[in-house]
């Protein structure tokens, strides 16, 4: 029997090993942990990992800590540190007592190494890199041990210390663990487990020159802090060999429940790039505007995009937890974004490409005010007031001077609908020396405000609007997808399949009541797409609208 609600999560393949776990004794509570490298920001393929470790200890009434892998101090900055805590918090989740930091346990994982010394597993090497890589062999060829395998415990400790004082350079030996160089398992091919950097650490500063090795770091973090279920992408499998080797020599962490490592696989999405290197590249060369741009994958650039965190939580949730690999499609995170939008969003007009209409019998200097639904289906969600006047502004495409039947917006000699407001017919037009439409003179049916298309009249459709003095100037960031190739990482270079229409940048206006905009509150503009305040740049002064995701169909 599932110790939790089957209805509410759907089961898989870890669910099943918890409740084994939990039935047979192994364990008796839920321990996990998410332990990100503080190397850049956090990205949609992490919102996965969150979900899964702090879901599943929710679920199970258990733990979950929130542990910054930090071991590598020339890559990492404290910006990011905070940039993930935010992350976690707006995904909605709590992490378990304090912040944890692999460097939390460096004198520890240092008397570790020296455990491993004393029971002659591991020697100092004094190989070039390239001469490793020489020695380590191939995946169809062993490798040979190194010169220095065989050195004696006593002077692998005197070297080892000496490596701790810094009186060897970067790159002059390393610390590897002494496994099998034959191995057919590249990993256990007497890894490097200690490396020399003079490199200042953001939480330890300068006390420590030599930094302990991802592989033999995490292990032991996770049986310090006592984790049940250590779970991890897909590509540590092989690794999970070196995770238990570590553990199996160390007298500390002999239990027969000691953690145990469980993979799944990564989220690959259609045309984003899941790796933060390549990320970072972007950034770094400007061709996005920080690791928050909104067209970029991170969970800050998609927050300020406007998308909600329950959405993220949702897609997580429908892509589910395997073990095969598998390229989602992004329709399906546009799908949760909108699906949540289109019940939730306050709705509002704005124009993004404005052109001028002068109702002509409408009275000179009268401004009244229309009461329009904050939402069409949720009363509950009050009223907003829209003013109403002699001029208005329309967007340019929903206006021409001759179409064919199936245009259901403004032609010229004809009628329609303005949204939430009165019935108008197109009488003629202005235009520009270049033949650009400047102004449309319309007529209105001062009978017509608040009915339908029911009412009798022959309307095609409905267009939206804004009065024209009231209106407030607006920015519209228009964004769509960074790459031009659904798989760009699979592309020799990533210039070449950058989206050159990826942000397009227009200026129209806005209702007035949008002068207080929350910042990353998507409303639906509408007939337009979804859209939030800008959580940089937007201001009542100055106002930004970034697009979160189009409608199914913008003509709507």
């Amino acid at each position: 029997m599932s110790h939790v609600d089957s209805e509410v999560r759907p089961s898989n393949f870890i669910r099943n090993i918890i409740d084994e776990d939990l039935e047979s004794g192994k364990h008796t509570s839920v321990h996990t942990r998410f332990p990100p490298e503080p190397n850049g920001y956090l990205h949609i393929g992490h919102a996965k990992s969150i979900c899964l470790n702090f879901g599943i200890a929710q679920d199970y009434k258990g733990l979950c800590n929130l542990r910054f892998d930090d071991t590598n101090p020339e890559k990492e900055d404290i910006d990011y540190v905070h940039s993930i805590q935010d992350d976690v918090k707006w995904l909605g989740f709590q992490w378990d007592g304090e912040i944890r930091y692999s460097s939390n346990y460096f004198d520890k994982l240092h008397q570790y190494a020296i455990e491993l010394i004393n029971k002659g597993l591991a020697y100092v090497c004094f190989l070039n890199s390239e001469e490793t890589r020489e020695y380590r062999g191939t995946l169809k060829e062993p490798g040979k041990n190194s010169p220095y395998r065989d050195t004696s415990v006593q002077e692998n400790l005197e070297l080892f210390e000496k490596m701790r004082k810094g009186e060897f350079k970067e790159g002059e030996c390393a610390l590897r663990a002494k496994i099998d160089m034959a191995s057919s398992f590249m990993c256990m091919r007497d890894p490097v487990i200690y490396r020399i950097r003079f490199a200042h650490h953001h939480q330890s500063g300068d006390k420590w020159c030599i930094y302990p090795m991802y592989d033999f770091t995490h292990c032991i973090s996770d049986a310090i802090e006592n984790i049940s279920h250590s779970l991890c992408t897909l590509e540590f499998q092989d690794n999970r060999r070196l995770y238990d080797w570590v553990l199996d020599q160390l007298d500390d962490f002999k239990a027969p429940n000691r953690t145990r490592q469980y993979e799944f696989s990564r989220l690959n999405l259609e045309y984003t790039l899941m790796s933060k290197r390549k990320l970072n590249d972007l950034v770094v060369r400007d061709v996005v505007h920080g690791w928050d741009d909104p067209r970029m994958p991170t969970i800050a650039g998609l927050r300020r995009r406007g998308y909600t965190s329950a959405s993220i939580r949702e897609f997580c949730k429908r892509i589910g937890v395997t073990k095969q690999e598998n390229m989602i499609e992004v329709g399906m995170l546009d799908a949760c974004i909108r699906e949540e939008l289109n019940e939730h969003a306050p709705r509002a007009m704005a124009v993004i490409n404005p052109v001028k209409v002068i109702i002509e019998n409408y009275p000179q200097d009268q401004i009244e005010t229309i009461n329009a639904p904050v939402h069409p289906s949720n009363e509950e969600m009050g009223k907003r007031e829209l003013a109403f006047g002699r001029e208005l502004f329309i967007d340019a495409a929903d206006f021409r001077e001759e179409a064919n039947k199936k245009y259901k917006r403004l032609v010229q000699g004809k009628e329609v609908r303005l949204r939430n407001a009165y019935v108008i017919k197109a009488e003629r037009c202005d235009k520009d020396a270049e033949g650009n439409i400047t102004t449309i003179y319309c007529t209105y049916d001062d009978e017509t405000l608040g009915k339908n298309p029911s009412d009798g009249r022959k309307v095609k459709g409905v267009i939206h609007w804004v009065e024209a003095s009231t209106a407030k100037p607006a920015e519209f960031r228009l964004y769509d997808r960074l790459f031009t190739d659904a798989n760009p990482a699979a592309a020799e270079t990533i210039d070449e399949v950058l989206n050159p229409d990826s942000l397009v940048v227009t200026h129209g206006l806005v209702e007035a009541g949008l002068i207080t905009a929350e910042a990353e509150k998507a409303y639906q503009f509408e007939r337009e797409g979804y859209f939030c305040a800008d959580n940089k740049d937007s201001t009542p002064e100055s106002l930004v609208f970034n697009l979160t995701v189009a409608l199914r169909d913008s003509s709507q």
